[in-house]
């Protein structure tokens, strides 16, 4: 897919696998994006499918993030997840939380500086739950759910 929309990657289209997302500043662009998005696809026997569709849109969830003329954020629905997850009790629960929170991590300023303590405790031997680790679990939560939104860069 990647080869197929390489003229217009990051112009007008981003693909992941087989996800498109087009973008445009107006109505205008965008039609004329998705014709030539179609022709592509047409041309080269792509099929979509209608009902996993959805065209026009002011903002969208894709991959894990809510994308809109505003910028980009993360899904509340995954932020949710976040601040739901219980207290790790092991190895495996924490780097799930650290999985999940670490895929956000652009949208938290200094994320690095405040995982720290917690990826720590994935040493060999080092999974002591203290109360330093607890305040570091606790200050992550709240970084995500006050998680910056990143502005999209205009073409020029």
């Amino acid at each position: 897919m990647n080869d197929l929309f390489r003229p217009h990657l990051r112009r007008f289209i981003i693909v992941f696998f087989d996800d498109i997302l087009v973008y445009s500043s107006t109505l205008d662009d965008h039609v004329a994006h998705l014709e030539t998005t179609f022709k592509l696809l047409l041309d080269h026997c792509f099929h979509l499918k209608g009902s996993k569709c959805s065209i026009g849109q002011q903002s969208i969830q894709y991959l894990g993030h809510v994308v809109s003329s505003t910028g980009v954020c993360p899904d509340p629905s995954k932020i949710k997840v976040v601040i739901d997850w219980p207290i790790p009790s092991n190895l495996k629960s924490i780097r799930g939380f650290l999985g999940l929170t670490g895929f956000y991590r652009h949208f938290v300023k200094g994320y690095a500086s405040i995982a720290y303590t917690l990826t720590d405790l994935l040493k060999k031997d080092n999974f002591i739950w203290s109360d330093v680790a607890i305040e570091a679990f606790n200050k992550l939560k709240q970084a995500l759910t006050n998680a910056l939104v990143l502005a999209l860069l205009v073409s020029i």
